[in-house]
């Protein structure tokens, strides 16, 4: 960004370049390295030769691991943005506290705020019919062990090929894509049915269990969620904290015998949701209205849903909705940059989102929470990851060094759901167990490794969660990008071959 001359405001704390590179810890070149690439802004003093920096900018950008040394052309790829701020353990969107976001508003709402700066309180997303009949067929044709990410990736395929002005990239246009997209993807999942398919008799089955779950929530979203203010501040203990967790020696269920707990999770007595379980698709189309989170809830279990649970599913869509520039989202605004339409861009995502080290990661703490709940203790769970060489699932974020604020989020809001106290104990368990050799925050990928264990819920259904939760941010991402010169996102590579000539092979 170039400089400019403009009036100094006497309150505003100002650095001059010096000052500005030994607060980074970097050298001078370096700051305005960082003013080109848009990380700092600079402003010429009246009358002045010098440039000079907002301290409070210059302490952010430190706090973000600004300290590091450009390693030369088309290195750190810096994009501004006014979506997500991660500052002191706290995540913003657009300047509000994510947690104060999931306290008072829907994943719909806050999604058409991203989008748009416009609260709309009650604004439900619909999936047109051509779009889910071609998404739906597409799906339904793979085999039956297909995964959710992979179904996912079909569906926006398919919902793309059914639409034939998705080349439009006006907001308009973009915006309608993005309201339909995404309850086209969660109507294009089976819904998990216990055991019963639809050639068995089992629609009248789904269809009662549909019915229940839309009336819980439209009970649950009427109600309101101003009052709610747990997940913005959690308990006074601050959700997992030290007051509420089990000595490392006590069983994870807090009492019974080992496996016990695991036993009882969920309602009926369901542990998870077995891999034979029928997966149905209801038989009319006009059943996809009403909370996103209901609709959802009905392709991740079997089990009933109830209102703090929707509430906890609900809560954990907004808050991962956007944290930065993560892989999936990078890889969404390089496409974005190249004018890709809104399909394609979530295609990109989902992609990213694919890899064993993005969007997999509540799978692996689902997994280890029920080994805890099957042991009766964290210890030997704990133990074996530690042996092994593994990181301990679930627990520290390179972006907070203390507390992840969504975990402490989904935590306060979890205590209210009964089902849930096994798998909240087995949690605590392994924090306070790996407390004695380092002490890890839990991340949300904990949390939300408890909500899918209680809720019967199969390992990868955090990643579903993720992924339908994320879809709203790319989007968010992909409107800010088409608005930037398009290809911009072209970094020049370093070469490190041989030095030509060399021989012809």
């Amino acid at each position: 960004m170039t400089d400019h001359d403009v009036a100094q405001d006497p309150d505003e704390r100002r650095l001059s370049t010096r000052e500005a590179a030994d607060r980074l810890g970097v050298k001078p070149e370096t700051v305005y390295a960082y003013v080109s690439r848009g990380q700092l802004t600079s402003r010429r003093e009246p009358g002045g030769r010098s440039s000079t920096f907002d301290a409070r900018e210059v302490d952010a950008l430190a706090r973000r691991g600004g300290r590091r040394e450009p390693s030369g052309a088309g290195s750190e790829l810096a994009v501004r943005t006014g979506i997500t701020l991660i500052d002191r353990d706290h995540c913003y969107f657009r300047g509000v506290d994510t947690s104060e976001l999931a306290a008072h508003h829907s994943y719909e709402e806050v999604a058409e705020w991203l989008w748009t700066g416009e609260m709309r309180r009650g604004i439900r997303f619909t999936a047109p019919h051509d779009a889910l009949t071609a998404a739906r067929r597409a799906v339904d044709a793979l085999p039956a062990h297909t995964g959710p990410m992979d179904r996912l990736q079909v569906a926006v395929i398919a919902a793309a090929a059914a639409d034939p002005l998705r080349f439009d990239l006006s907001e308009r246009a973009v915006l309608d894509t993005a309201r339909t997209l995404i309850p086209t993807l969660v109507a294009a999942l089976p819904r998990r049915a216990a055991g019963r398919s639809l050639a068995q008799g089992g629609a009248e089955e789904v269809g009662t269990e549909e019915a229940g779950a839309e009336e819980v929530g439209a009970g649950w979203a009427g109600a309101g969620r101003a009052g709610d203010e747990r997940a913005a501040s959690g308990r006074a203990a601050g959700g997992l904290g030290a007051a509420e967790q089990a000595a490392p020696g006590q069983g994870a269920a807090g009492q019974g015998a080992p496996g016990q707990a695991a036993a009882e999770l969920g309602t009926g007595g369901r542990r998870a949701a077995e891999p034979g379980a029928a997966e149905t698709h209801a038989p009319e189309l006009g059943a996809e209205d009403g909370p996103l989170a209901p609709r959802l809830w009905s392709r991740l279990t079997s089990e009933t849903a109830d209102s703090p649970s929707l509430r906890v599913l609900d809560a954990a869509l907004v808050l991962l909705i956007d944290h930065d520039l993560a892989a999936s989202t990078l890889a969404v605004r390089v496409a974005a940059s190249a004018r890709a339409h809104p399909y394609a861009i979530v295609s990109a995502g989902f992609g990213a989102l694919d890899g064993a080290l993005h969007g997999a990661a509540s799978g692996l703490a689902h997994r280890m929470l029920l080994e805890v709940l099957d042991r009766g203790s964290a210890a030997a769970v704990v133990a074996d990851h530690l042996r092994a060489g593994r990181r301990v699932p679930g627990l520290g974020h390179p972006l907070y060094p203390g507390e992840d604020p969504r975990a402490r989020a989904l935590f306060a809001l979890l205590e209210d759901v009964p089902r849930a106290r096994p798998a909240l104990q087995a949690a605590r368990d392994v924090i306070t167990t790996t407390a004695r050799h380092k002490e890890w925050h839990a991340n949300v990928d904990l949390a939300l490794a408890v909500l899918t264990v209680a809720a019967g819920m199969p390992a990868e259904a955090g990643e579903t969660i993720f992924a339908v939760a994320r879809t709203a941010g790319w989007i968010a991402h992909a409107l800010e990008e088409y608005d930037e010169p398009p290809l911009r996102m072209r970094p020049s590579g370093q070469y490190s071959g041989p030095r030509p000539p060399q021989p012809l092979p």
